[in-house]
């Protein structure tokens, strides 16, 4: 595979430390990957802070850019503005699984759940990962869940893994990508966005990476299939992180500007794709009881937000190319296969381009 030190970085910004979402402080990652024959598929995890999300909560907000999807939670998520559970990712069979896992998980920690206390809203997301996995095997587990919360850490694998590992991208193998960006505030301050994506999505013929529209040189190079031309089946997942103190009117305005760097890579938000968007802060929680205090903050004010804005597409497009070149090839259910973009770059006239 080729190094990913030659991959194309995207827009002016710098990135933080790991270029990842866990550059906000204190969001952690973790995976539970199955990998067995025709079972392709896995669970990932984030954690926008190491208490308990349901105690005191995180201010979010999420946008809808195609509909084309099953995850669980955001209703209410719209209704009140904040998560009270780790955001979970997986495959669509599984995301009832995965709900009641968390909800699990939250009455263990919470016993009067749902009795003195308020009911969870588990939040699941989800892609169909089908081609490369049998998805009617209902193959993860609540403990998949359980495993891959234990596991987030600040330090985590990216591509063929976790709830990426099933997933197509432009009818190559897609995954899980993560980048960051840092804002120089004009108080002096420096405030960044990570992003997480789930990336199942795309139409290889309209591939384009760092600005060059390679696809249709990519489909040639591959001799694809009749698959290149039918209709747009895949979905993505992107998931915002940041530091900065805003509220959640803000950051769904903050979670709509993902969907430019979405389109950057050539991504139509097609009829059949899933295409959806979670932004979060973590520069403050809101407590679950009256009794209390809510926290004091400063927001930041409407007009500072245009390079926070830029950095969600920015770190969105850099996380969908992680996704690619970061991802190992697949085989899967009934032998389908992904080839990897590493793998194919290199040995093609695209080359040049990264």
């Amino acid at each position: 595979m080729a190094s990913t030190t030659s991959l194309p970085f995207i827009g002016t910004l710098p990135a933080g430390t790991r270029d990842a979402i866990t550059d906000v402080a204190g969001v952690t990652v973790g995976h539970r990957t199955l990998a067995d024959g025709p079972v392709q598929t896995g669970v990932t995890v984030i954690r926008p802070h190491a208490g308990d999300p349901f105690r005191d909560k995180v201010p979010a907000a999420a946008v809808v850019l195609n509909g084309f999807g099953k995850s669980v939670g955001l209703v209410q998520l719209a209704e009140l503005g904040v998560l009270e559970t780790p955001i979970a990712l997986t495959n669509t069979f599984s995301v009832g699984t995965v709900a009641t896992a968390q909800i699990r998980d939250c009455a263990a920690a919470n016993p009067e759940t749902g009795r003195a206390l308020p009911t969870v809203n588990p939040l699941v997301f989800e892609c169909n990962d089908g081609f490369l996995n049998d998805i009617q095997r209902l193959a993860v587990t609540e403990a998949d869940y359980l495993q891959a919360l234990a596991a987030t850490d600040a330090d985590f694998a990216q591509g063929s893994v976790g709830a990426g590992r099933g997933m197509s991208s432009f009818q190559l193998k897609g995954g899980i990508g993560s980048a960051s960006r840092r804002v120089a505030m004009a108080d002096g301050t420096t405030c960044t966005v990570g992003a997480l994506v789930l990336a199942n999505y795309g139409r290889q013929p309209q591939l384009v990476l760092a600005g060059h529209a390679v696809g249709e040189r990519l489909a040639a190079l591959q001799q694809a299939s009749k698959e290149s031309t039918e209709p747009e089946k895949g979905s993505i997942i992107i998931v915002l992180a940041t530091d900065a103190p805003l509220d959640a009117r803000q950051l769904r305005r903050l979670a709509l500007r993902a969907g430019a760097g979405l389109a950057r890579t050539g991504s139509v938000f097609g009829h059949g794709s899933g295409d959806l968007v979670l932004a979060f802060s973590t520069a403050y929680t809101v407590p679950d009881r009256a009794d209390r205090p809510m926290p004091a903050v400063a927001m930041l004010h409407d007009t500072l937000l245009d390079g926070l804005f830029q950095a969600a597409a920015d770190s969105t497009e850099q996380a969908i190319l992680h996704a690619l070149w970061r991802a190992t090839p697949v085989t899967g259910r009934d032998g389908n296969h992904r080839a990897a973009l590493g793998e194919l770059l290199p040995a093609s006239s695209l080359s040049p381009l990264v």
